[in-house]
C-alpha cells in the first residue's frame, strides 16, 4: 500500500533537487517537502549520506575495515566532509595508512589545505585520534 501511495505522490509532486518556492511561495525541496526540515529529517539525511560515503570508501580502500574503529571513524568523517574523491587525494596519508603507520599518517593529514585553511581545528582533532591509534 505505501509503495502505491509513494508512487502517486511522486507522480503528482515531481522531484526538484534544490529549494524552490511552491505555488504558495513556501520553500520546498524534493517531492514537495516543505522547509524547514526537522532535526529528525536532517538526521535521516545525514545517516543516508554517511552510509553512502562509508560504502564508497570501503570499495575504494577495502583494507580500512581492518583498522581500529576510531581510525575508520576518522576516515569516514573526512569522507563525509570532503567527499571520498577529496579524501583519496591524500596520497601520502594513504601510503602510511596502508602500512599501518598511523603516526606518520596523522602528520600527513595536517600537510593539506584542509588542515591549514578549511578546517584546521577539526583536522588537528582527527589527526590526534589517528596518531593515538
Amino acid at each position: 500500500m505505501i509503495d502505491d501511495l509513494i508512487k502517486s505522490i511522486k507522480g503528482h509532486e515531481g522531484f526538484v533537487n534544490h529549494v524552490y518556492k511552491d505555488s504558495k511561495g513556501i520553500d520546498t525541496i524534493g517531492y514537495g517537502t516543505k522547509m524547514p526540515l526537522s532535526q529528525e529529517e536532517c538526521l535521516m539525511i545525514l545517516k543516508h549520506r554517511l552510509q553512502q560515503k562509508i560504502d564508497t570508501l570501503q570499495d575504494a580502500k577495502p583494507f580500512i575495515v581492518e583498522f581500529p574503529d576510531k581510525v575508520q571513524n576518522v576516515l569516514y568523517e573526512m569522507a563525509y566532509q570532503m567527499g571520498v574523491e577529496g579524501l583519496l587525494k591524500f596520497k601520502n596519508t594513504w601510503k602510511y595508512l596502508q602500512d599501518w603507520d598511523f603516526e606518520d599518517a596523522s602528520e600527513e593529514m595536517l600537510d593539506s589545505q584542509w588542515a591549514r585553511k578549511d578546517s584546521s581545528s577539526r583536522a588537528k582533532e582527527l589527526s590526534n585520534i589517528i596518531k593515538a591509534a
